[in-house]
């Protein structure tokens, strides 16, 4: 673990770093952060929102960090012990992550009554339209404008905040990355064989896959249909994930016909899905917009384009709007909710294997530049920046 009386470069004195909780794919960003500055991590959540994989768990790193116990009623996480944390921590400047109903509002406003920076981390590109979220927006939009800097996953989260009037010149990409070191390393022939003889594929069937929960928000059900439409010779598609949509998915398979050549594979640990990646000829991420929002991000776009996957995405993925998947470079960008053009874009892939070859070393290429190191460089502008003299 660093120490606190490390030298850093370009320190910017002690940062209380508040987010709901770290997952297995933050904590080399976690880490690399930690190397150049002082920083706790205040974790207020066991991982148990809505949005997660509750089996993937929680994780910790070579970082300071301290789990808050907390408890819920209806959808807010109280952690009491959160602002006499932050109040008595002396931190020079705090930084938040976008969500938790209690820690958002409780960390801005120990960063005001201190005086303290106070740096934003989001995500979100578009206004949320469940009835909460719209009740809150006053809120919310006071926070983005009022914050002393913010760090974004991406351009699109940057254009959706000058929208919302907030200043340019205080906003700093910080691009969504994994750990590319992991993601990107060669995984041995016979693992993937082994998988392969697992899911029944004979040897020149092509592997299209969906990598992620099984749920409204992901769209599966318009790849469900664009696979049915394409009915592509010598090719199986794998859905591993799983959710409350797995068995009303199933069911549309069996009605279409397909279910011969569908595989519902259920749960991959993070740590198992290489050999998953490595043997998958496309990937696709057909999300769609919910009042909860559209795909922040979608990570595991980058996890495909570090194994040389081309990837299918829709319009409402942050990673294909925030420019990590560029149409007919590295993927295929389509419309969402749209069966016929996710089937087109599936035919344009598996009818050409040259262009497929194509779209995978510029996945490859692509993916090398979007890495933690890049990620942490959006923080640390952020923070020279509120630490100038105003």
């Amino acid at each position: 673990m660093v120490s606190r009386n490390e030298k850093r470069e370009g320190s910017c004195g002690r940062i209380a770093f508040v987010t709901n909780f770290c997952p297995h794919y933050r904590v080399k960003t976690f880490e690399t952060l930690a190397r150049y500055h002082d920083v706790d991590y205040c974790f207020y959540s066991a991982g148990d929102e809505w949005y997660w994989e509750h089996k993937h768990g929680t994780s910790t790193g070579n970082f300071r960090f301290q789990y808050l116990k907390g408890f819920r009623i209806g959808g807010i996480c109280f952690t009491p012990a959160l602002p006499w944390k932050l109040w008595r921590g002396d931190y020079d400047v705090y930084i938040k992550c976008i969500n938790g109903r209690f820690a958002l509002p409780i960390t801005y406003l120990v960063a005001r009554l201190r005086r303290k920076p106070f740096v934003l981390w989001t995500g979100i590109w578009m206004t949320l339209q469940t009835r909460f979220h719209r009740l809150i927006f006053p809120l919310t939009r006071y926070i983005y404008r009022h914050a002393d800097a913010l760090v974004v996953y991406g351009e699109h989260v940057k254009r959706y905040l000058i929208e919302q009037a907030v200043h340019e010149r205080k906003i700093f990409v910080a691009p969504h990355a994994v750990d590319n070191q992991f993601y990107s390393r060669p995984v041995p022939a016979h693992e993937v064989n082994q998988l392969r003889t697992a899911l029944g594929l004979n040897p020149d069937d092509r592997l299209i896959l969906y990598l992620g929960r099984i749920e409204e928000g992901k769209g599966v059900q318009y790849l469900i249909h664009a696979f049915a439409d394409a009915r592509p010779d010598k090719a199986v598609l794998v859905i591993a994930g799983d959710g409350s949509r797995k068995s009303s998915l199933q069911e549309e398979a069996h009605a279409l016909g397909i279910d011969s050549q569908v595989r519902f594979v259920g749960y991959v640990p993070p740590p198992q899905t290489l050999p998953l990646l490595s043997a998958s000829y496309v990937m696709v991420l057909p999300s769609i917009t919910t009042p909860r929002g559209k795909e922040l991000w979608g990570l595991v776009v980058n996890e495909a384009m570090n194994q040389g996957l081309p990837v299918i995405a829709t319009e409402a993925v942050g990673a294909a709007v925030g420019g990590l998947v560029q149409d007919g470079v590295n993927g295929f960008v389509v419309p969402e909710r749209d069966s016929a053009a996710l089937a087109r874009a599936l035919r344009e892939i598996l009818d050409n294997h040259e262009f497929r070859m194509r779209l995978s070393r510029n996945a490859r290429r692509c993916i090398a530049e979007w890495d933690n190191e890049g990620m942490v460089r959006g923080f640390r502008q952020a923070m020279e920046f509120v630490a100038r003299p105003k």
